[in-house]
């Protein structure tokens, strides 16, 4: 079965979809960031008329950089991403729980800079109003911050919509709303790998 998985996840990385979208030559650009086991979506914090700051506010963060200029966008299993503070808090009832289904919930950080170790995507207008909507409606309404003190402090957990498994992992997700937004992506990429291969380094040109 993992063999199978794997497999799965190998040719669900080559097959695109949205298989015609080519990258803007002008417009908005948004970064995927990952370490290697998660992704995130990173947005500006106001762009094309659409401005993430009033929705989350800075007192839903313990102390966030004064003047952040970037939101970070990730979902994940409820019990992995509140009861895990890193790895070596993943216990295999967890993981268990996790790859079967369990409640979806998002993270959301408040940052200054994008992060390390990014692929960049320039979007059209019409392409990031769409990956602003996708991303705004998995709040499922007004968002609802978590009563949790976050992995440090410039972020933040809210409530989500669906539940996360194998099948719909943290990847998947970012994946999905890029699908949404029109840009070319990956079938099922339940790994990072899958995903960030097709676009292109931050620090290349255009």
């Amino acid at each position: 079965m993992p063999l199978l998985i794997l497999l799965a996840g190998v040719v669900g990385a080559l097959v695109p979809v949205n298989a015609g979208w080519r990258e803007a030559e002008q417009g908005t650009t948004i970064y995927l960031r990952s370490n290697g086991v998660h992704t995130d979506i990173v947005m500006p914090a106001n762009a094309n008329g659409l401005d993430w700051r009033p929705l989350l506010p800075e007192g839903d963060f313990a102390a966030p950089p004064f003047g952040a200029r970037w939101f970070g966008f990730g979902a994940g299993e409820r019990k992995v991403y509140l009861e895990t503070p890193t790895w070596r808090d993943l216990t295999l009832g967890t993981a268990l729980h996790a790859l079967t289904g369990g409640e979806r919930v998002l993270h959301v950080d408040r940052t200054a800079d994008p992060g390390v170790e990014l692929v960049a995507i320039r979007l059209r207008p019409e392409e990031y109003r769409r990956l602003w909507a996708a991303i705004r409606a998995e709040f499922d309404g007004p968002p609802r911050r978590i009563d949790h003190a976050g992995y440090g402090s410039d972020d933040a957990f809210y409530e989500g919509r669906g539940h996360a498994s194998a099948v719909q992992t943290c990847n998947q997700w970012v994946a999905d709303k890029l699908r949404l937004a029109g840009v070319r992506t990956s079938l099922w990429s339940p790994l990072p790998n899958g995903l960030m291969w097709r676009y292109r380094k931050a620090d290349q040109p255009g």
